[in-house]
């Protein structure tokens, strides 16, 4: 199983169906907040539907050697997520996607284990390249890549439907001679 320490009291772990109450708790107090970038909110009603997750793509997806897709662990209790869309591995490429309570916001848990998992993919896994693509108007999302000196390559045009709206993103990229941990 995945599991990483990023700090002490901060730790990322893959999830696991029993994580789906606590997870579920999260989305439903941070829906509003979420579901501006995020278009997998109002699809999530239920702890059932985290649970499904889990364990018919997360599980398997792990399994499979396409990367984790991790809790955040602060002081005990999940907080958010950090994880890999699918590796590629023809390429060694993945994307990496985040998002964090709105009361946690601000600390720099998702910079903190945003690193944790370059470390990983770049040091243990052997991936070769990392993405990251926010929203335009994404900010906080925005920040993230750039204060770990990830380069942006352009933006792409309403390229993700999220929920009642087509999303400019931007793509941001790393590569693993540029990685140095922070």
């Amino acid at each position: 199983m995945f599991q990483w320490t990023v700090a002490p009291g901060l730790e990322m772990r893959l999830f696991q169906a029993e994580d789906a109450e606590a997870v579920f708790a999260i989305v439903e107090r941070n829906r509003r907040h979420l579901r501006e970038w995020l278009p997998w909110i109002d699809r999530t009603r239920s702890a059932r539907d985290i649970r499904v997750f889990i364990e018919e793509v997360v599980l398997p997806q792990y399994a499979a050697s396409q990367g984790p897709q991790a809790a955040i662990w602060l002081e005990g209790g999940i907080c958010g997520s950090v994880g890999c869309h699918p590796i590629d591995w023809a390429n060694r490429h993945c994307s990496l996607g985040y998002w964090i309570d709105a009361a946690q916001q601000g600390k720099g848990i998702v910079t903190r284990c945003c690193a944790a998992m370059l470390d990983y993919l770049f040091r243990d896994a052997g991936l070769h390249r990392v993405t990251i693509q926010c929203g335009t108007g994404n900010l906080r999302s925005c920040a993230i890549p750039q204060r770990l000196g990830f380069t942006r390559e352009g933006v792409l045009r309403e390229a993700e439907w999220v929920n009642d709206r087509w999303v400019d993103l931007v793509l941001w990229r790393m590569l693993a001679q540029e990685w140095k941990k922070l």
